[in-house]
């Protein structure tokens, strides 16, 4: 009787390690998933292309630092580039008087404080600018344009007036609805140029061509539609397992695909990984191929999460797919 219970329990909790990772309970996916969510909507409202996880170089960093500027994403539609910054926060927030952010949050029940939002996606848009012309893009006056959204529902503030127009709080964000003349000018109007003009098709493809080479976080989506941008660092499990996965290195792949996940995690996972070359001329040939290997579903990912301090481990089990930035 008791060595039953044993052993059911034991089946029980072998059951619950595979499907519950203690990194990606413990990693937080909210912050990444906001992003995803908030691109997704815009590509439906107004067409175009969103380019998320930007890492642009600062012209201003000590070259010896190599400092790179994180962006949330970069919507990119006919009438203009928008630099949008994602917070996600829960609670009730407020503006100080020198433009940084107060939030009580809900579950912590105590202050944060926050940098001015408009003041740092003010200074991703002007280095994005920067970036561009150094690859040769011209971007037409007014063209380029950043903003905030607070995608969160349980943002709330006592003085929704206090906050720049360049915020998108969230009651704004969900009655957001294409507009003729412009992305947002029906919720910035008079902040920005309201009548933009198309950019010509050439420019527009130039601009396309370089956000989409642009230095990128990875990107590691997990079981779920759960997603974390950072940086790969590398496999962990047996020998053989690493064998196979040699050859997915930042010079070569582009994508990895875990195909299908074998029952319990006890039986090899068939992987699918997509080759991609790297040629980044904008004449160069390029190309992929698809090729499988079998690993085990232990067989962990090593990911160092966008300002996290320490790496985290994932089960291959737990992985969808592995998208690595040149």
């Amino acid at each position: 009787m008791w060595l039953e219970v044993i052993l059911g329990g034991a089946l029980l909790y072998i059951i619950w390690s595979f499907f519950t990772d203690d990194d990606v309970l413990d990693i937080g996916t909210s912050d990444f998933n906001a992003i995803f969510s908030v691109a997704s909507r815009l590509e439906k409202l107004y067409g175009g292309k969103a380019f998320i996880g930007l890492r642009i170089p600062d012209p201003d960093a000590d070259s010896d630092t190599a400092s790179r500027i994180s962006i949330d994403l970069v919507v990119l539609t006919k009438r203009e580039a928008v630099v949008v910054s994602v917070k996600n926060m829960s609670g009730f927030v407020s503006v100080n008087s020198d433009g940084s952010w107060m939030c009580i949050s809900d579950h912590r029940q105590k202050e944060e404080h926050y940098p001015d939002p408009v003041a740092e996606v003010e200074r991703q848009a002007s280095v994005l600018k920067a970036y561009l012309e150094q690859r040769g893009v011209s971007l037409p006056e007014g063209f380029l344009s950043h903003k905030v959204i607070t995608s969160n529902p349980k943002f709330r503030t006592l003085n929704p007036e206090s906050f720049r127009p360049e915020v998108m709080q969230y009651d704004q964000w969900i009655h957001l609805k294409p507009e003729s003349k412009g992305m947002f000018s029906g919720w910035i109007a008079g902040a920005f140029h309201s009548a933009k003009k198309e950019m010509q098709d050439s420019t527009r493809e130039q601009l396309q061509f370089a956000l989409s080479t642009a230095p990128m976080w990875d990107r590691l989506e997990l079981k779920g539609s759960k997603y974390v941008l950072g940086e790969f660092e590398e496999f962990k499990g047996k020998h053989e397992d690493l064998d196979e996965l040699q050859y997915i290195k930042r010079s070569k792949v582009d994508r990895m695909v875990v195909q299908k996940t074998s029952m319990f995690g006890l039986a090899p996972t068939r992987l699918q990984v997509l080759y991609a070359f790297r040629d980044y001329r904008k004449d160069g040939a390029s190309g992929s191929e698809w090729k499988e290997v079998t690993v085990r579903s232990s067989t962990e990912v090593l990911f160092q999460p966008q300002d996290a301090k320490k790496v985290r481990k994932f089960k291959l089990s737990t992985v969808t797919s592995l998208t690595l930035s040149a």
